[in-house]
């Protein structure tokens, strides 16, 4: 069996937007993360991939908002620096579109989430290296992982809704055979962002 090792390019995002006021959303990302994705002879179908995100790295574009997210009420980045994410199945739906089952790993709980993914395309660059683009989307409680801090706000209920909307955008580059064979020798290949 041959592992395809593909490089997660510094183009790709990871996206969250939850529920504030009940009335607006607000929306943020992470900036530091790095990952590893496999393809067994080629076949997408039983990709894995494994991904952990620096939690302190969550940006909502306030800093104080950020803080906030980054203490033991949320995120709690001091005792739980990382959020991971490692495939635990893969099941195809139609040609381009599949679900990615894993485990999400955040605050010392796990849970298991379903990403729903799409290929848009896999290509040639100017460069000639081939790249493969997908897109994902999931939704989680964010109390199934421990991140219940809140805030009440007076008869209208809670400032913080419960439900993140997670929205994942992948571009990856196929790395060369000859390589991969020599770094698989020394090290897994990790691709880190930020």
């Amino acid at each position: 069996m041959s592992i395809e090792r593909w490089e997660i390019a510094s183009s790709s995002q990871i996206n969250f937007t939850v529920r504030h006021l009940l009335f607006s959303k607000v929306r943020g990302r992470f900036t530091r993360w790095s990952g590893t994705l496999q393809v067994p002879d080629g076949d997408w179908g039983r990709a894995t991939v494994d991904v952990a995100i620096d939690a302190s790295s969550i940006d909502t574009g306030i800093p104080k908002r950020d803080t906030d997210l980054r203490s033991a009420n949320f995120l709690d980045v001091e005792r739980y620096p990382d959020i991971t994410f490692r495939t635990l199945y893969v099941t195809a739906r139609q040609a381009a579109a599949f679900q990615v089952v894993g485990e999400l790993t955040m605050k010392g709980r796990v849970g298991e989430v379903i990403l729903d993914t799409e290929s848009s395309s896999v290509t040639l660059d100017p460069a000639g290296y081939e790249r493969a683009r997908y897109s994902a989307r999931a939704a989680i409680s964010r109390r199934d992982f421990g991140a219940s801090g809140n805030v009440a706000w007076d008869k209208y209920g809670i400032m913080i809704g419960e439900r993140i909307d997670i929205d994942i955008d992948v571009d990856a580059v196929r790395q060369a055979a000859a390589a991969v064979s020599f770094l698989s020798d020394v090290h897994d290949l990790t691709v880190t962002r930020g």
